[in-house]
Formats: C-alpha cells, sequence, structure tokens
C-alpha cells in the first residue's frame, strides 16, 4: 500500500504548487489566529486556485467557532476539514464535510475508544502532545501508543523529517502521514529540497514494505 502524504501550513502560492509537482496527496491550509502559519480566507483561496486537479485540500480549526468555520467553507474550496482542538464528534458531523480529527497522543489514551467515538470520521491524525501547543511543535511521540487495529486509517503526524520518515512509515504502517515544520525553510515558509527529500524517503520506505 501506498503511503499518502499530506504537507500542512502552507502560506505562499508557490510553495503550494511545488508541493503539488511534487506529488503530495494534499495540502493543509491552517485557519488559527494563535498559529505563525495562519492564513487569511483571502490567501487561502489564491492557494486553491492556483493547484492542479487530484490534490485534496484540509482546512484546519483549532476549537473555532461554527460561523467561521462555515464562513472558510463558503469562500474556499475545501475538500476536508481537520479539528485539531478538543471538538466533540458532534461538533465535527454538522458540516456534511469529511473530517479527520487529530488527537495529541500521550500515555492512557485509548485510540480504539475514541475511533469509536469519531467513528464516521475519514481518519485520526495522531500527533504528539505538548502542554499549551496545539499541533505544530515538531514534536515526535511514542509510536508505540499505537494500536495496530485502529478501525480508522490512521495519519501519522508529529516530529516527522526525512532522516526517520522511513522508519515511521516501516514501523507504524500508517494510511498516511502529516508533515509540517520539518520540510519548511522558517515557519510558514516550505524547503523544496526538504519536501522532495521527504517525499523520496517515503516512496524507498514503500517500496520495501
Amino acid at each position: 500500500m501506498r503511503t499518502r502524504v499530506k504537507i500542512c501550513g502552507f502560506t505562499q502560492v508557490s510553495d503550494a504548487v511545488t508541493a503539488a509537482k511534487l506529488g503530495v496527496d494534499a495540502i493543509g491550509l491552517v485557519f488559527y489566529p494563535p498559529s505563525p502559519r495562519n492564513i487569511s480566507i483571502e490567501k487561502a483561496v489564491k492557494i486553491v486556485n492556483t493547484l492542479p486537479a487530484f490534490v485534496t485540500v484540509v482546512a484546519l480549526f483549532v476549537d473555532e467557532n461554527e460561523s467561521q468555520i462555515r464562513e472558510v467553507m463558503s469562500k474556499v474550496s475545501i475538500d476536508c476539514i481537520q479539528f485539531h482542538g478538543d471538538e466533540e464528534p458532534v461538533d465535527c458531523r454538522i458540516y456534511n464535510k469529511p473530517y479527520m480529527k487529530a488527537i495529541r497522543m500521550k500515555p492512557g489514551l485509548n485510540i480504539l475508544e475514541i475511533a469509536e467515538q469519531y467513528s464516521d470520521a475519514s481518519a485520526l491524525l495522531l500527533d504528539a502532545y505538548h502542554p499549551g501547543i496545539k499541533g505544530g511543535s515538531g514534536s515526535q511521540f511514542d509510536w508505540d501508543l499505537i494500536p495496530k487495529n485502529c478501525s480508522l486509517p490512521i495519519i501519522l503526524a508529529g516530529g516527522l523529517q526525512t532522516s526517520n520518515i522511513k522508519t515511521a512509515i516501516q514501523s507504524v504502517k500508517p494510511y498516511a502521514v502529516d508533515i509540517s515544520s520539518g520540510v519548511e525553510e522558517k515557519k510558514g515558509v516550505k524547503d523544496v529540497a526538504k519536501m522532495a527529500a521527504f517525499i523520496r524517503e517515503i516512496n524507498e520506505g514503500d517500496r520495501v514494505l
């Protein structure tokens, strides 16, 4: 099985277009004001309008109010919502849009139970837990916390980079991986060479699975 690739946190049109040409399956747009990767609706529209076919657009929100999410949906052509806060299942279901639920991993979480609670999600995105930070910390978590028989597809995030991604996909065998800071020149600005190397390592890792 091929490991799908999502790169998150685009703020530049050229970076998103380059990522698409390199073969990413999805790009993530952050609508979370405290984040250095937060973008305006206007910038998001510009990015989406330049993408070629077959690239999934994911909008990331963190405990956002319904009206703001619906405004983004009305103006930006998104394919999927990523809920990266403490949203309850009912909060995720009201938009009639495919969604993934991000879970910040720490000991004691029962991922199998969480998968049942969010049973209609397209996937669970497993990220590192960091007090006070809702994601994008660049930290890695203990992959042994991931159950082998989860009922939902697993998207692996948190501290991924070119040097560890091959080990990650061979150890976890996730449906997809999600990276942001690991392929950046600086926060919000992607590094073309890092994106290319990351995707190349995934392709090589998939060939030996």
